[in-house]
């Protein structure tokens, strides 16, 4: 299923959600613009892979009552994903990270925080999946790491977005993934 298109993807998640999780189907918000998108470029100062905005393009996040897309986190809107990057660079800017080390596996730069890190969820504290747009070279430009404010781990949950979506659209399908009650997603 991995070598198949996001919007291939996207179809076949909407699909299911239309029948299966209406309430998260319905919370989806519109595809982003290309301006939406430059200009989320322009602030997070790097361009995004080109996986990355094909998905954006589809849904440009989800609304922020609507219950989660994905496994207990908010999917972010690309405002959503420059404030939370804004938070962060701030404080990397003002030095809070400078005696600051994560464990990383060999893929992924120990630092704390990256300012190449884009996350594009969020779980209310302070904790991410991001694309890692700056990896060590034992990783893969665009890999998906798990970031935590308070845990030095940052794994590598896929080498690439597109590989992350299309596998999480299969679980999906497959039962692997389930919606509860109010339709939020969980293992």
């Amino acid at each position: 299923m991995t070598s198949q298109t996001i919007e291939v993807a996207w179809q076949q998640l909407e699909n299911w959600l239309a029948e299966n999780a209406p309430k998260v189907a319905a919370g989806l918000n519109p595809g982003a613009t290309e301006e939406e998108l430059l200009a989320c470029e322009k602030v997070l100062e790097i361009a995004l892979p080109n996986d990355f905005k094909d998905f954006y393009r589809r849904h440009n996040g989800q609304s922020a009552d609507s219950p989660w897309l994905f496994d207990g986190v908010e999917f972010l809107s690309l405002h959503r994903i420059q404030d939370e990057w804004l938070v962060w660079k701030d404080l990397l800017d003002g030095g809070d990270f400078e005696d600051s080390y994560s464990e990383p596996p060999a893929e992924v730069k120990n630092d704390w925080w990256n300012k190449h890190w884009i996350p594009f969820t969020y779980n209310g504290g302070g904790d991410h999946l991001c694309i890692d747009l700056d990896p060590t070279e034992a990783g893969t430009k665009g890999q998906v790491i798990e970031m935590w404010h308070d845990w030095e781990k940052r794994p590598v949950l896929n080498t690439s977005f597109k590989q992350w979506f299309c596998k999480f659209v299969e679980d999906v399908l497959t039962g692997k993934l389930a919606y509860e009650e109010e339709d939020s997603c969980s293992r």
